[in-house]
This record gives C-alpha cells, structure tokens and sequence, in this order.
C-alpha cells in the first residue's frame, strides 16, 4: 500500500514515529517527506496490519494536523524492513 499524507506533517516527528509504528507492526517499506510538504510511505506486511497502520496515518503523531490521506494498493515488492527514506528534492 501507498500513501500519501497532507497537512501540517512535516517537522513534527511524522517519519520517526511512522517508522517505529511500523516496525513495532512488523511491517516493511518506507517513509518520506515530499518537496510539496506532504509525506510518502509504503506499507508491505499482512492486510491487517497494514490496516491498522493506515488508521494510525489517518491521525500522525501528536503534533501532526492530518488533512488528508490517498491510497493506493501496489505490487508489493518485498520489502523486509522499514527505513526513513529521502525522496530527490525532499526536505529531511
């Protein structure tokens, strides 16, 4: 599954704390930030779990302001880990 989420979800920990949900879910891909201001993931794992991470992007971490998410079901490709990405152009 990727997503994309807007709003007010950069500087606020989003990649961090999306990271350490993820793992803890034991789910792979990744997560970045975007040159518009949004921020970018790919969940692999077990349709539940990717779920309930979805749900959890839907709400960010405290501080976020989440406006809104896209979604949109991919092939996975087998990712085993989750990491911090750097999209080209991105802010870090």
């Amino acid at each position: 599954m990727r997503v994309r989420v807007r709003g007010s979800v950069q500087g606020v920990g989003f990649r961090h704390h999306t990271m350490l949900r993820a793992r803890s879910l034991g789910l792979g891909g990744w997560v970045a930030n975007l040159e518009d201001g949004s921020v970018e993931a790919v969940f692999e794992g077990p349709p539940d779990r990717v779920a309930s991470m979805l749900d959890w992007c839907r709400r960010g971490p405290g501080g976020a302001s989440v406006e809104g998410v896209e979604e949109h079901d991919e092939r996975p490709a087998g990712e085993r880990e989750f990491r911090i990405a750097f999209a080209p152009g991105a802010s870090g």
